[in-house]
């Protein structure tokens, strides 16, 4: 009885800790985006990508640096080597070296003149460029996707709302319509065809609560939150919708060569431009210089730790010339063959501002129709309340049937969801032409 007590114990604590590790976040879309670009698992790693790249830039600026490196040798010669040689006709056997052999020494270099190198120099600026390149554009697909997501539970929440007001209303209708039945007054089949309104309002409506629960997980992972800690959004979607009505943006200039997609395929045409200068840097000859300093000794016995042990110093300069003569014109191989993706990279470049040209155009046009949707799906929506109200007080009267009725209401809540859905359009597409038009 006192394990039991003692586990249930155990388990209370443990639920109790649990709560307090869980937290609460509550966002506008402003908010939102702002923490995402903070703490998404991919923009975390973006930032991360551009501090590898510094250091690869660094990595590469050292090599042309003065470079020291020291050494320390040991070698016991547990047999030594023995030559012959004729001394007045008498072959004399002599032993050489000592059993015993250690050298230490320290070693400047330092290159003089690499167009390799050069090239080495120029290329990991443009890496670090690809790198904070690829960061904005990062964030700017962040901020789209959040958008939509965001809008996303937005959408499930009121669509939940007119859900269970529609619930609550056919509810009553169907209790009122069962009462007038027991009386005589109606035939069955009207009870019938409003059952049947009810129970695909029903599942409608568990079918979006499930649906909520996924979008707002989405959006967590997207926040770079917890699944498990709380979420709240402070914007509504009517008013966002307001607030991204622009029709000024519809008259902004489109320009190509500020869009992330078009930097960025500028960047691997540099690339590809400096990777042509490497292969013909190649041919060019490479100087180095080398300072060594170092002393060495030499014992029968392992006495080099000794004070009275002799080392004998030595020291030396030297400078390395290497000229590229001759290479079956391999290099003039690789030389052509960057040469190709260069002019690659060139038309991959022209492309990539054509589909962008296209995507303005699309961005622009959807954005367009979103709105005038949105005005369309406004006055819909009145006309089918209205019609709706009519007919329930039409059958409440007996003066139409429930089949007039259940196509009212099927038309009212296709139209309260094309609302929706319009609204959330015109958030999304002012989205993608945003991103488009390069703004932030």
């Amino acid at each position: 009885m006192k394990n039991k007590l003692l586990l249930i114990t155990l388990l209370f604590v443990s639920l109790l800790q649990a709560q307090d590790q869980k937290k609460s976040y509550s966002f506008s879309l402003k908010e939102a985006i702002s923490h995402a670009i903070q703490n998404n698992y991919s923009a975390i790693n973006a930032n991360r990508d551009i501090e590898a790249a510094k250091q690869k830039k660094w990595e590469t600026t050292a090599m042309g640096l003065p470079q020291i490196n020291g050494s320390v040798s040991y070698q016991n010669a547990f047999r030594l080597q023995r030559s012959v040689i004729g001394f007045g006709g008498v072959p004399v056997e002599l032993v050489m070296g000592e059993y015993n052999t250690m050298d230490s020494k320290i070693s400047l270099s330092q290159l003089i003149f690499d167009g390799s190198y050069l090239v080495g120099l120029q290329s990991a600026k443009t890496y670090l460029q690809i790198s904070e390149n690829s960061k904005i554009k990062t964030a700017k697909e962040l901020k789209e996707i959040v958008v939509n997501s965001y809008g996303n539970v937005l959408l499930a929440d009121e669509s939940t709302l007119i859900l269970k007001k529609n619930k609550a209303i056919l509810e009553k209708t169907l209790f009122d319509t069962q009462e007038i039945y027991k009386n005589g007054l109606i035939e069955e089949e009207n009870v019938e065809q409003l059952q049947i309104n009810l129970a695909r309002v029903n599942s409608s409506l568990e079918n979006v609560q499930r649906q909520k629960e996924i979008a707002r997980n989405m959006l967590k992972l997207l926040l770079g939150i917890d699944l498990n800690d709380d979420l709240a959004l402070t914007d509504k979607l009517d008013v966002l919708t307001i607030n991204n009505l622009d029709l000024a943006l519809l008259k902004e200039t489109f320009n190509a060569t500020s869009n992330i997609d078009y930097q960025i395929g500028q960047n691997l045409v540099t690339s590809k431009e400096l990777l042509l200068k490497l292969e013909k840097s190649k041919a060019l000859p490479s100087l180095g210089a080398t300072i060594n300093y170092g002393s060495n000794t030499f014992a029968s016995q392992f006495t080099i730790f000794n004070q009275s042990q002799k080392w004998n110093n030595y020291s030396n300069i030297g400078v390395g010339l290497n000229v590229p003569l001759f290479s079956s014109f391999g290099r003039s191989s690789r030389a052509q063959q960057a040469k190709i993706a260069l002019e690659q990279a060139k038309t991959n470049l022209t492309q990539t501002e054509q589909n962008l040209r296209l995507q303005y155009e699309k961005s622009k046009s959807d954005y367009e129709y979103s709105i005038e949707q949105f005005g369309t799906s406004k006055s819909n929506l009145n006309l089918a309340e209205r019609i709706e109200t009519k007919q329930q007080i039409k059958f409440k009267e007996g003066l139409s049937s429930s089949f007039d009725l259940t196509k009212a209401q099927e038309q009212l809540y296709s139209a309260q969801q094309s609302y929706l859905q319009s609204m959330l359009d015109v958030i999304n597409k002012r989205a993608s032409l945003e991103k488009i038009l390069n703004k932030n």
